[in-house]
Order: structure tokens, then sequence, then C-alpha cells
């Protein structure tokens, strides 16, 4: 027999949860017009400046747009509701909007370094006026808008605030850079800036690729320690043993698990159910909300492997 929960606990919160939902989507819509702003200042800032800095981070300002842009638009879209076509929903598109966003750092971050040794064969003079009042603006926008996102633990969110933090690190980096210049003429700041950067940028993307990499792949959550999911299942009283243990995200912060469980011999279904509830509270507590189990007893076919599913055509099964 089949049986299938979702612990109560997520039930009980629907209404926090699309309230939740709501705000970081009305602090996405200011974000992607503040950034539209802050895209003008700079691009302006560096043609009168002449700084790469300051155009790197215009060109970083560029994926912020598509970034919040795209975060924007897959918030509204996650909140449909399933369908036949989409079990599951829509929460997977803010993995892919995450996933597009890291890769499109990395690529900006390779083309700010490129642009950076070019400018170090052949440094340029750097105005460091226009560069404070760019930069200056740049970073009181990313500042505000990075603080009020920082609490959100959405991946696809945190990309986009990852954009926003590294923006306005860049942005510290230019006033820092345009106060060398205009002390020491040293203008070879401009590109050593750019590249760190760049090497910022990249370090942040790298992450957050890896981490939806997992999720798409449906890899171990992070956070979540399988062997401490196997001992929570297997010391439940009435579990004799488990297999075909699977756990994975649909999304960050949504945890999901399917298993099959052996349970000890004599019991009905209604017998089984004070069981399921305990694996299921059990889960909860490690983080994991979407619980599916197959009960069995000893004498059903299965594989001795926790992990590993039967390669056994299924008709060898039926009895």
């Amino acid at each position: 027999m089949h049986e299938h929960h979702e612990h109560n606990h997520d039930h009980d919160h629907s209404h926090d949860a699309l309230f939740h939902t709501h705000a970081p989507i009305a602090k996405m819509r200011q974000a992607f017009w503040l950034t539209i702003l802050i895209l003008a200042v700079e691009v302006t800032g560096g043609i009168l400046s002449h700084s790469l800095a300051l155009l790197s981070d215009a060109g970083h300002v560029v994926t912020d747009i598509a970034a919040i842009g795209l975060t924007w638009y897959t918030l509204n879209l996650s909140q449909k509701p399933p369908s036949e076509s989409m079990t599951f929903g829509y929460h997977r598109t803010g993995i892919l909007a995450a996933l597009i966003n890291g890769i499109a750092l990395i690529v900006i971050a390779i083309l700010i370094l490129a642009e950076a040794y070019r400018r170090f064969l052949h440094p340029e003079p750097v105005s460091s006026l226009w560069m404070f009042i760019s930069a200056g603006v740049g970073l009181i926008i990313n500042l505000y808008l990075g603080l009020g996102l920082r609490s959100e633990d959405s991946l696809n969110l945190r990309s986009a605030v990852l954009h926003i933090i590294g923006d306005a690190a860049a942005s510290a980096g230019v006033i820092v850079g345009g106060v060398i210049i205009s002390f020491t003429h040293f203008y070879s700041i401009d590109p050593l800036l750019s590249v760190l950067i760049a090497l910022l940028i990249a370090f942040g993307a790298w992450r957050i690729v890896k981490q939806t990499v997992t999720i798409l792949l449906e890899g171990t959550p992070r956070g979540i320690h399988l062997p401490d999911v196997e001992r929570a299942i297997r010391s439940t009283p009435g579990v004799k043993d488990v297999h075909d243990l699977h756990v994975w995200s649909i999304t960050s912060g949504r945890n999901a698990l399917s298993c099959h469980v052996i349970l000890e011999g004599g019991l009905t279904i209604r017998d089984s159910q004070p069981i399921l509830r305990e694996i299921e509270h059990s889960l909860v507590h490690l983080g994991i909300g979407h619980v599916t189990i197959q009960t069995e007893d000893a004498g059903h076919p299965h594989s001795d492997s926790v992990l590993c599913c039967d390669d056994n055509p299924v008709e060898e099964h039926v009895h």
C-alpha cells in the first residue's frame, strides 16, 4: 500500500506563506526600477569619467536588472497552483532563474577581467569626481535594496540579493579608487578594482550555480544528513527496515522524501497510521516536510540497499 503524507504543520501556516511571498514580490518590483536608475547614472558617469571600474559596475548592473526582473517574474509564477501537467506547481522556476543569474554573473566577470587586462597594458586617465558621484548613487541605492532583502532564504531571492550586494561592494570600491586617483593619479587602480569586483562576483556566483545544480539533479539538500534521516525512520516503533530512500529539494527550503518501510507483520492499514505519523513528526524536525512512504511487509521483494532501487522489472514483484 502507498501512503502519502504532508505534515499538517505545512498547512497551518498557508496564510503566513502567502504573506511572505507577496512581500518579496513588492520588494523586487521596487528593486527593478531603482536598479534601472542606477544603470543610467553609472553608464553616464562611466562615459564621462573614462572609468573601467565604473563601466564594469554598470555592466554588472545590467545583469542585476535581468536577475531582479527574472526573480520578480518567477516569484509571481511560483504562486500558480499545481496542475495535472505541473503536479509540484512552479516552484522550480525560481531555481532556473537562480541558475541563469549565476551563469550570467560568471560571464560578466570574465568580460571584466579581459577588459581589465587591456587597461593594465594601456592605462587611461580617469576623472575621480564623476566616479564619486555615480558610484555614490549606486552604493546608497544598492545598500537600501540589499539590506531590505537580506533576511530572505529563497535561493532565487538570494541570487538576486547577491547581484545587489555585489554591486554595492563594487560601488564602494569605485569610491575608494576615486579617492586614491584624486590624490596619487595612479590610474592603474581602476583596472585593479575591476579585477577585484570580477573575482567577488565570480566567487558568489559559483556558489549559487553549485547549489542550483544540486537541486536540479535532485541531490541531497544542504543541511540534511542522510544517516540521521535513516536513523530516525529505523528507530520508529513498528518499523523493521527502510530502503529506496530518496531526499531532494523541490525548491530552496522545500525538502521532500520518499522511501519504502518494512513494518512488523500483522499490522493493518489502521495500525500503520500512528507509525507513519511518528515518522512524519521526526522528519519535520530534520527539515523535511513533504513525505511519501510506501509500506511493505518483510515478504515484499526489495533491494538490501538503503539508497538503490531494485532494478528488476515491476512485473517480477507481482504476486
